[in-house]
């Protein structure tokens, strides 16, 4: 019977007789409810051409609950936007909107980022 060699964690080799392996485990993470979410919501930047997109950071919780929280705001806004590493981008300046939208959806921990 062959071991699953996909979980492994940090290490190709070892001569160690006795050393184990360090697997990953597939934790189920659960989506926070949104009075317990702390978001931030900032306008950036930098590295995009000098276009400024609305950023929602802090996200906890599985990535289709991050998704349609992103296709509301999305579609609330009328504009574009992109999802990545627990943020929703917002094409433009939408921080007053967004946080306006987020506060009527029941997050209650909402703080906007730099100077607003």
């Amino acid at each position: 019977m062959k071991k699953k060699k996909k979980n492994r964690v940090n290490v190709v080799y070892s001569t160690n007789p006795d050393f184990q392996f360090e697997e990953l485990h597939d934790a189920i993470e659960e989506t926070l409810e949104p009075a317990q979410q702390q978001l931030y919501i900032s306008l950036d930047r930098k590295n995009r051409g000098g276009k400024e997109v609305t950023l929602v950071e802090g996200f906890i919780g599985l990535d289709e609950d991050l998704k349609t929280l992103a296709k509301t705001l999305k579609s609330k806004c009328g504009v574009g936007g992109s999802m990545k590493n627990s943020e929703v981008m917002i094409q433009g300046n939408f921080v007053e909107k967004v946080y306006l939208l987020l506060t009527d959806m029941g997050y209650s921990k909402v703080k906007k980022k730099g100077g607003y």
